[in-house]
């Protein structure tokens, strides 16, 4: 018996809230070279979404070393490109269709004695996508919500879009069985098909070889 989307939508809101917690941003070191070489954090995006990418970066200005951010997608488009970044930087991005993209960094050194034997920086990175990336201290003080009720719209939003990404998935999931059912079918009478071609071709070389040897008085 399949789960109703009511059903679904609390089942997601109980994980939602036990594990809600748990998250943090991601925090790296990130070496300082003399050429480029970018590291990039790839996440995926639904088409509409707003995204926030929050990027906060250790050190500071004219310490020989320079750490440049370039964020873009897999259909080619890019976002921003902020150069030497020190402390907090935030960019938003809404792209227009599903795609994955990435969040890339690199360390340039610029002065290796300022910079040191083995230069790096420190970077925390978060992102935020769809409902987590709302302002939502924005639509409180608005709308004129307590702080319960807006945190209980925020889940609202979050696991409205869980549900449609796993009804989304679902979708797909059924396309490509479909597909795979389709294929295996062709794939069968294909077979069928090619058996008995070779039965054929060869019940006709059969009564071929006998009118053969007959005419020859062979047998």
């Amino acid at each position: 018996m399949g789960l109703s989307t009511s059903n679904l939508k609390a089942i997601v809101s109980l994980c939602f809230l036990l594990f809600a917690g748990l998250g943090s941003a991601l925090r790296f070191d990130l070496a300082a070279q003399h050429h480029s070489n970018e590291r990039c954090i790839r996440n995926f995006v639904n088409g509409g979404q707003l995204v926030v990418v929050t990027a906060i970066v250790s050190g500071s200005k004219g310490d020989g070393q320079v750490v440049n951010m370039h964020i873009k997608d897999a259909l080619g488009n890019d976002y921003g490109r902020p150069k030497d970044v020190v402390g907090e930087n935030r960019q938003t991005l809404t792209p227009a269709s599903d795609t994955a993209f990435d969040v890339c960094f690199e360390n340039l050194i610029t002065d290796g004695r300022r910079a040191g034997n083995s230069p790096s920086r420190e970077i925390e990175l978060d992102i935020e996508i769809g409902a987590d990336a709302r302002d939502w201290s924005s639509i409180q003080a608005q709308d004129k919500l307590k702080p319960v009720e807006t945190d209980l719209r925020r889940i609202e939003e979050v696991v409205a879009e869980i549900v449609n990404e796993m009804e989304y998935l679902r979708q797909r999931e059924q396309k490509l069985r479909d597909t795979n059912e389709s294929t295996n079918e062709r794939v069968k009478w294909f077979a069928f098909g090619t058996m008995g071609m070779l039965v054929g071709l060869g019940a006709w070389q059969v009564v071929y070889l006998r009118a053969y040897f007959r005419s020859k008085h062979l047998i």
